[in-house]
């Protein structure tokens, strides 16, 4: 009697600690730059669902990815850590084959070790499974977004904790190319028909909003066009998503983050760390708070993810295991000081693409150092091939956007701006004497960083140094 007495004193206990925790939803999209949301100032897009769930939760002004590539990018995501300390330089897939370390402790591991079930539907493009381990993967066509949610309800109705890991393909460009794709515009992953439960929405590229480091050119528009509607297809499987939340009674404790991996799929953006290719949306509602419709301009990164989400989970974690920061201490404010500097590194795209290069940015001031400065800038093949950067590039053209063409392709080893006075990065103050000081506190800052994150790459200073020491000028 005590013995069956025990055991549902146990369970109770059990079930009344599961009650407690709240489920949590990462909704990751791939490439979906800053420029595609109705709710971040685009009156042109339709993306009703992103903008109520902004006006329900808190907006993030400045949040910023690591690196500007799928992989390495989400698994800083998943686990906390910089790539450059994991071993995730670049891609995994194919013969890129980069992969994390297997003493890496990943988030839904550590999610599915405290009591919660964990599953991932969508773009995985991480490695190895063994790290990245979830207890449920769902296949489904990963542009399909509604089908991918309608895929999930299982997950929805969990009886634990559930933490689900949604990844629609879109808005990245579509495959395959076409022999000569340049002749006209890429078509992100849009079909002829609509997918199941797809309503197609058409955007007019006379209609479109051109970033301002883009061209704007009869090529861009109707490749922006494409974009757009690739995102409107996201938007609708996050309403689909949110339904059969409802459907599930979960929406009083379920957390939702909406962020992107990395930018737009365009030239100046994706792959590069300008602002356009690491600087993101991410919208977050916790329904057990009253931060509806709040606006924070803090400084956040995808390095900080990990150990939020552990906060919101009520996971204790030691912080010298994370390179990030949670800020669910900060969530309902719209400033917060110490928050002002985040930092990025990239290595690699595809395995071809060896470019290192490391990023601080402190309030307004932004230093880019780049390492393999000798080289041609490396194009992503779909970045390459886009129409928008072959009707510049066929064409002999001086500007990219803001950008003059040759600096985009060929980068000066240091990059130092102002933000708040050249918002395009098209001002290079790093040979200018006026910011010689503010150059060298901003590389000291940078060298921190490297060491603090057991960077291998830092000891390219160290390199430096001798070459100087030698007579060489650098």
């Amino acid at each position: 009697m005590k013995r069956i007495l025990f055991t549902l004193i146990c369970l109770l206990s059990a079930s009344i600690a599961h009650a407690n925790k709240p489920n949590i939803i990462l909704f990751v999209t791939d490439d979906h730059g800053l420029d595609a949301l109705g709710c971040y100032g685009n009156s042109v897009i339709q993306t009703p669902n992103m903008d109520k769930l902004a006006a329900e939760g808190v907006r993030f002004t400045q949040a910023y990815c690591t690196s500007a590539s799928c992989a390495a990018s989400r698994s800083v995501i998943l686990t906390g850590k910089f790539g450059h300390a994991t071993g995730s330089y670049g891609h995994v897939h194919d013969y890129h084959h980069f992969s994390t370390f297997d003493t890496v402790k990943s988030l839904p591991v550590m999610l599915e070790d405290a009591g919660y079930h964990t599953a991932q539907i969508g773009k995985y493009h991480v490695a190895p499974e063994s790290v990245y381990r979830f207890n449920v993967r769902y296949k489904c066509d990963p542009r399909s977004t509604i089908e991918m949610a309608a895929t999930c309800e299982p997950t929805l109705n969990q009886a634990k904790p559930f933490f689900l890991y949604f990844c629609p393909d879109d808005p990245h460009r579509g495959h395959p190319f076409t022999p000569d794709p340049w002749d006209a515009p890429n078509s992100f992953g849009n079909k002829t028909e609509p997918y199941p439960g797809e309503t197609i929405v058409k955007y007019d590229p006379n209609d479109v909003l051109v970033p301002s480091f883009l061209p704007d050119t009869r090529e861009c528009r109707e490749e922006m066009a494409q974009y757009y509607q690739s995102v409107s297809r996201i938007d609708q499987g996050l309403g689909k998503l949110l339904e059969l939340l409802a459907k599930a009674g979960k929406v009083e404790n379920t957390i939702i983050i909406y962020i992107s991996d990395n930018g737009i799929a365009f030239p100046g953006a994706k792959t590069t760390v300008y602002e356009p290719g690491i600087k993101l949306p991410c919208i977050v509602k916790d329904p057990r708070t009253d931060f509806k419709g709040t606006v924070n301009n803090s400084m956040v990164s995808w390095v900080d993810l990990a150990p939020t989400i552990l906060d919101f989970a009520g996971i204790g974690y030691n912080k010298s295991d994370f390179h990030g920061r949670s800020f669910l201490p900060i969530l309902g404010k719209e400033n917060s000081r110490d928050w002002n500097t985040v930092y990025a590194a990239h290595n690699f795209h595809e395995l071809t693409m060896y470019y290192p290069m490391r990023v601080v940015r402190e309030g307004d001031l932004k230093l880019i150092w780049n390492m393999a400065f000798g080289l041609k800038y490396p194009f992503a093949s779909d970045l390459w091939a886009a129409s928008t950067w072959q009707s510049v590039y066929r064409n002999k053209g001086e500007y990219f956007g803001h950008r003059k063409v040759q600096d985009y392709l060929y980068r000066a080893e240091f990059e130092l701006y102002d933000l708040k006075a050249d918002p395009e990065e098209s001002n290079n103050l790093a040979t200018d004497p006026a910011h010689a000081k503010q150059l060298q506190a901003m590389k000291k800052k940078m060298q921190a960083f490297q060491t603090g994150t057991n960077d291998p790459w830092q000891i390219i200073w160290g390199n430096k140094s001798q070459m100087q020491g030698s007579g060489v000028n650098l």
